[in-house]
């Protein structure tokens, strides 16, 4: 036997023990008081305080071996800790623990004529597989709500981010181990061997139930057109932002510079500008030459050009691209209709934003837009699970079924119907 295939088989082995662990530590959850689960979540987050140094000295080396590589600022950025970053994931933990259980929330209920009481309740999913690239700290968001919303965890974190990930692994374990429950409630996938991803894919002979992918087009792509089991994803996140009629000069500034320059490398952040005719005469300057000031490139139609001799031609590829970059694409448009048409064409459903004073505009393009989030006058970095509440958030979908948005512990469980009776029987 080759090693090639010696070592698929070992790869094999490791994976298939890794679900059916998980799947028993998920019958244990799913009957787990809140109590426990928030116990572990919040000695999680201590430890994260603890061990503080020992995560950074990790994301060193990883970041180290990144920079040998060549690879990019944007995805430099994703993978970076730091000191605040590790107080923000622990926090995120606590804000976690004190959100409500969801599971056995009783959705509706419903008497029959009858008398059968029929009840829609709340359960986990089961076993949730998360692969990842560069973001270190969706083991700690991922691994949290799934432990809240009664779910084991295997998570498999990126080649490059694999020392800091494991560190982070470390604490959430210490949490469980605190509180009482199995510590295979959240593992990590022990190995970089690239053929764990697909094992996770084949649905790791039926002990995973939903794949979550957090990472790029590639990875996403692959896991959508090869998963046997349900995914939770976006392939895209290009969105945009609608300086409108009736948009208030100051802060439109505001909105853009943060929505496009906040993080650039961030699922949420904006990729195309579009600005109204009817105020471009007096907007469009000032906003292009606030992207520019701030080392944005900006890419634009012939009316966009016309006000700066920095920018530069917006190809046809333009429009439609996420850059995760320093990089927008900007255009004018004829109303309201131009604009939605515009986003139709070419946007993913990830998240878009309109700026005006006009309530019957926004109103308009909240209903039209069929995106997963839609704002009025506010950035559209506000993509994101803590920001709604959550906590944290497992990934964005875009998808129209079952989870849309920020995946946070609601989106992580099903639900069954429970019928109380008192001796009926259907004739």
């Amino acid at each position: 036997m080759s090693a090639a295939a010696e070592r698929l088989i070992e790869v094999d082995a490791i994976m298939l023990e890794l679900g059916r662990r998980a799947r028993a530590a998920s019958r244990a959850l799913a009957l787990a008081p809140r109590a426990a689960k928030d116990a572990a979540l919040r000695a999680a987050a201590a430890r994260i305080r603890a061990t503080t140094t020992q995560i950074l000295v990790a994301n060193e080396a990883d970041l180290a071996g990144a920079r040998a590589a060549g690879v990019a600022g944007s995805f430099l950025d994703r993978l970076t800790l730091t000191v605040p970053r590790l107080e923000a994931v622990a926090e995120g933990l606590e804000t976690v623990a004190g959100l409500p259980d969801p599971v056995g929330e009783v959705i509706a209920d419903w008497t029959r004529p009858n008398g059968l009481r029929i009840e829609r309740v709340r359960t986990p999913l089961g076993v949730i597989g998360v692969i990842y690239e560069s973001r270190p700290n969706v083991t700690a968001d991922a691994g949290a709500l799934c432990l809240k919303a009664g779910n084991a965890a295997i998570l498999r974190g990126g080649t490059d981010s694999f020392r800091s990930s494991a560190a982070i692994h470390a604490a959430l374990v210490h949490g469980l181990r605190e509180a009482g429950l199995p510590e295979d409630a959240i593992q990590l996938v022990p190995t970089r061997d690239r053929a764990a991803v697909g094992e996770m894919l084949a649905g790791l002979d039926g002990n995973l139930d939903v794949i979550v992918p957090r990472g790029g087009k590639g990875l996403v792509a692959r896991v959508q057109a090869e998963a046997r089991v349900p995914v939770f994803a976006h392939l895209d996140g290009n969105n945009h932002v609608y300086v409108a009629a009736g948009a208030d000069l100051a802060m439109a500034r505001a909105i853009v510079l943060n929505a496009k320059m906040r993080r650039t490398g961030v699922c949420g952040a904006a990729e195309t500008l579009l600005v109204d005719r009817s105020v471009a005469q007096t907007h469009l300057a000032p906003l292009v030459q606030d992207l520019l000031a701030a080392g944005c490139a900006v890419r634009g139609d012939a009316a966009v050009r016309a006000v700066d001799p920095r920018v530069t031609s917006a190809t046809e590829d333009d429009w439609g691209t996420e850059f995760l970059d320093a990089i927008i694409a900007a255009r004018v448009v004829d109303g309201i209709d131009a604009a939605l048409a515009h986003i139709a064409d070419y946007g993913s459903h990830h998240t878009d934003a309109i700026v005006t004073g006009d309530e019957a505009l926004a109103e308009r393009f909240l209903r039209e837009v069929d995106s997963a989030i839609v704002a009025h006058n506010a950035s559209t970095q506000f993509a994101d699970g803590g920001e709604f509440g959550f906590g944290a958030e497992i990934g964005i979908a875009t998808g129209r079924m079952h989870a849309r948005g920020p995946v946070g512990v609601e989106q992580l469980t099903s639900f069954n119907y429970r019928l109380h009776g008192t001796g009926q029987t259907r004739p």
